[in-house]
Order: C-alpha cells, then structure tokens, then sequence
C-alpha cells in the first residue's frame, strides 16, 4: 500500500533529510585514499547521533551506519577495517537517518583520486540517469516513466542497469510502496501522486546489468567483476512541482 504523506509529515521527513545532505557535506571530503570503508561507516554514524538521529539501516537489521561499496560492489557494502580506500577507486556510499521517526535515504558514488577515464564517465551517467528520473517524477506520470527515463540515459551510453534492486517508497519506513524500477517492467504501474515521498536510486553498472550477492550475505557483486555506481535521492511530490529533499540549498 502506498502511504500518502500529509504536509506536516513532509516537514518532519524534510528534517530528516536536510540532515543526510549535511551529513554527505562532512564525510565526503575525508573519503581519501587510506581510509577503511569502517572509518567511513564510523564518521556518518558519529555524525547522525550527534544531530539527535539514529541511523535507519538499523532497522533492517544491517551491521552499519553506511553501506559503502566499492568498485564492483554495487550496493550494501559491509563497512570493514580491512577494505582500504585506493587512487582511482569509486565509493559508493548510501545512508538513511531516522530522525524522530522520519527517514531519510540517500546515495552517491564518491570519485577518489585519479579515475580512470571510463569511471568517470559511468559516474557522470548514473548522475545524469538520477536528474532524468526526477524530471519524469511528476503528477500525471507513472512510475514507469521514471524508470524509463534512467534506462534510456544509462543505455544509450552502453552501460547496464541493474534490475533486481530497485527505489522505493520512503519516509515513515526505510523501504515503502511503491517499487521504482530502473528498468521498465510489466505489469500495473502506479500513478504518481501529491504526498508521494520517494528514492529514487539508478545503479549503473559499467558492463553487464546481471548482480550476484556475496558470502557475506549482504554485499551486492556486478556479475562479471567491473565498477558500478549508484546515484540516490529522496523527493517529495507536489500538486505542482516535485522537491529533492536530499540537497542542499
């Protein structure tokens, strides 16, 4: 069922979300080559309860602050002391904040050093495939316009989008109604509405679009071993406009 949010529960979840982007603004310049992918997890954690929240993976019982994944690793990385950041390595980061019971979820890939040049350029795709989907997020459209709109961008650059992980609602939970895949599927899909609170989050894989999950149970590989990134928002939708309420001002 999806849960329409009222005006004051939008402000409430706005809170929640201001907060992750200010949290993205601390930690993503100590995101440097030597640091462990747990000293990453340990700075967002640091930062969330000291502003008064908690951290939303918690409640889907995940052993971190922060996924960070990196290079092949497309999404919910364990934080390790072993994994030491290296020049040229893509890191992705994706947090939720509980604040007050309001949460929020963002991600985005974290460019380390000197990239190789076909990185970047994934990393420039996945952005340009998440500003597609938030245009399409609009009264009047489907959920899978915005699916559409990342799958064009991210192929016709010859990349792979991953299709078994998807956005989804948010905001009174971590992972709400509806679905947003970043493929187009079949079958019914929603309308988007007023009061929609949503995350939409494209995860573009430099090859194929096929994932495998490792032993640790969590961590989510690309099949054939090449990079990924992962780009994340959280909107509200309007009457008249749709707002990212992970950005700052």
């Amino acid at each position: 069922m999806i849960r329409l949010k009222n005006d004051k529960q939008i402000s409430e979840i706005r809170k929640s979300c201001k907060l992750l982007a200010q949290m993205f603004e601390y930690v993503i310049p100590k995101v440097t080559v030597g640091i462990s992918t747990k000293d990453i997890d340990d700075l967002c954690l640091e930062f969330i309860t000291k502003h008064g929240g908690k951290p939303a993976w918690y409640k889907e019982d995940f052993p971190g602050a922060a996924c960070v994944s990196v290079n092949d690793a497309v999404i919910h990385g364990l934080p390790s002391r072993k994994i030491k950041i290296r020049d040229g390595d893509l890191v992705s980061i994706d947090v939720g904040i509980d604040l007050n019971g309001y949460i929020s979820d963002s991600s985005t890939t974290v460019m380390v050093g000197n990239v190789a040049p076909e990185h970047k350029r994934l990393v420039e795709v996945t952005r340009k495939c998440l500003e597609a989907g938030i245009a399409a997020c609009k009264v009047g459209n489907r959920i899978r316009d915005i699916s559409k709109a990342v799958s064009a961008i991210a192929e016709e650059a010859g990349f792979g989008v991953v299709y078994e992980y998807c956005g989804h609602g948010v905001g009174l939970g971590v992972h709400e109604d509806p679905s947003i895949p970043n493929v187009v599927c079949k079958g019914i899909s929603p309308r988007i509405q007023p009061g929609m609170v949503l995350a939409i989050e494209p995860m573009i894989n430099i090859g194929l679009p096929d994932v495998d999950l490792a032993d640790d149970g969590w961590t989510v590989l690309t099949a054939d071993g090449l990079y990924s990134a992962h780009e994340e928002h959280t909107v509200a939708v309007f009457k008249d406009h749709t707002e990212i309420l992970t950005k700052l001002d």
